[in-house]
């Protein structure tokens, strides 16, 4: 079964959704700002992504900008940032076993699922 990470105030999300619920395929909604992830859940993630912890961050978020820009992370504390301020983290994330993909485009989705 499919897992989307979600955040239902998020447009590009509620479109993952949509899609999903359009096609015939079984999932989960984990919305990861109500039960964040961990260290270890982002790190398993990050690798199930195929991408450096930096990619799945949301620059433009205050939080990001307030607290980490122009600074200098080591992949430890940027997965260290997502895990304290969830709100940072791109969506949605659509996860199938051992492999995921940052769902915000409809035709990505497409060939993914």
């Amino acid at each position: 079964m499919l897992q989307v990470l979600h955040n239902p105030r998020c447009g590009k999300s509620r479109n993952c959704l949509a899609f999903l619920n359009d096609s015939d395929k079984e999932f989960e909604i984990i919305n990861y700002l109500e039960n964040p992830l961990s260290v270890a859940e982002l790190k398993v993630l990050i690798k199930k992504l195929n991408i450096k912890p930096i990619a799945l961050v949301r620059q433009k978020e205050a939080v990001w900008i307030e607290n980490y820009k122009g600074k200098t992370l080591s992949d430890e504390a940027v997965i260290t940032a997502l895990a304290k301020h969830p709100i940072l983290m791109e969506r949605p994330i659509v996860i199938d076993g051992d492999k995921a993909i940052i769902g915000r485009e409809i035709d990505k989705l497409e060939g993914f699922i």
